[in-house]
């Protein structure tokens, strides 16, 4: 069997387990590949970070007009740097999608350049579509916010009231459980519309659509999403956190034997050396994991296409047939990569007996 056999993408529908899995392993095999891709925009972030906590610890401890002036602008630039490295972020996460479905689908190597030059080649496309995306992000968690308010709220007096006529004990644990089912149909409802514009990259990368176009795209294709990436998210936060904590850990062991007071109460007291130290840190744990985010996307586009439209058929037939016809993307025949210029892999040819997809006859 070749190496392209051997590397294929098996093309079935993904469940949430299987997604994370997948994703770790196509991680774990294009590790270093993959944190050059997401390391520049995190550096950015990571300065804004840094620039943005000396300004804020300052700013109540000088005494200075001139100085007070001076640290209000460096916490400015900071987060300014902050938001747009991780604007940037989104920008080298669309940009990397061409390049890893490639890779998923015919073991196109994975290349930070080749990123790079499609984030180049649709930069004001994708700088509008991730600004679109924090706006509905944005709007998605005040919604979700208000919901788990209210609901905190319903279950804090329905368990007041409750308690009137019934045992505390019992008043509170009906209350504890009616809080945690609504918190989880308020984060449900999170990811629902967050995962309305989870493929707009792809659709943009992939299909070749513009940012507006590929926002109708991305909202056809995704129906039954949140669950999957619901799991993903919170596989994700508790990665990203516990790297944090691994990492953190030495470093607030010798802040602790060194008397600094680590309260994130206490930020404007911290030392210097914390609280670079705490940034980069924090910021290194961003980057070990942005990479699953890419990759969970690519393979949670793969799977909505397989599930919704037979791309997995398309597929084996473009690999035993000559190559789809170059029709309307709307069309129920058009081919699952856009025609724009790249460099695909030439055709494979049809299998000795000749019939179509393999079958025997």
């Amino acid at each position: 069997m070749s190496a392209y056999a051997a590397n294929q993408l098996s093309l079935v529908p993904l469940g949430a387990g299987d997604l994370i899995d997948r994703a770790i392993r196509l991680y774990r095999r294009n590790f270093f590949i993959l944190i050059r891709i997401a390391a520049p925009p995190v550096v950015v972030a990571a300065a804004g970070s840094i620039l943005s906590a000396f300004g804020a610890r300052e700013l109540t401890s000088t005494s200075s007009a001139a100085s007070l002036l001076a640290f209000i602008l460096l916490l400015i630039v900071g987060v300014i740097l902050w938001c747009g490295g991780n604007i940037f972020s989104l920008i080298v996460m669309g940009g990397a999608t061409r390049n890893l479905v490639m890779h998923l689908l015919s073991n196109e190597p994975v290349s930070a350049r080749t990123t790079y030059r499609a984030v180049k080649s649709r930069f004001w496309g994708l700088l509008g579509a991730a600004l679109i995306m924090v706006v509905w992000l944005g709007i998605c968690v005040v919604i979700a916010f208000i919901g788990w308010y209210i609901v905190f709220a319903v279950a804090i007096f329905g368990s007041v009231v409750l308690g009137q006529a019934a045992p505390v004990w019992l008043s509170a644990t009906i209350g504890t459980i009616c809080f945690l089912a609504g918190s989880a149909l308020c984060l449900w409802v999170l990811f629902f519309l967050v995962g309305r514009i989870a493929y707009v990259p792809q659709a943009m990368l992939v299909e070749g659509k513009g940012v507006f176009e590929a926002i109708g795209r991305s909202f056809s294709l995704a129906s039954g999403n949140a669950r999957r990436l619901m799991a993903m998210a919170l596989f994700a936060f508790f990665a990203t956190y516990s790297a944090l904590w691994i990492l953190i850990v030495p470093l607030g062991w010798f802040a602790y034997l060194s008397g600094v007071n680590m309260s994130p109460f206490n930020q404007a007291e911290w030392p210097a050396w914390y609280t670079v130290g705490y940034n980069v840190i924090l910021q290194v744990s961003h980057l070990l994991l942005a990479p699953v985010w890419m990759l969970g996307l690519s393979l949670l586009y793969v799977d909505e296409r397989v599930r919704h439209e037979g791309y997995d058929i398309e597929l084996m037939a473009a690999r035993q047939l000559s190559a789809m016809p170059d029709v309307a993307v709307v069309s129920p025949l058009a081919p699952a990569l856009s025609q724009g210029p790249r460099n695909l892999p030439p055709p494979r040819a049809p299998m000795s007996t000749g019939s179509v997809l393999g079958l025997q006859r």
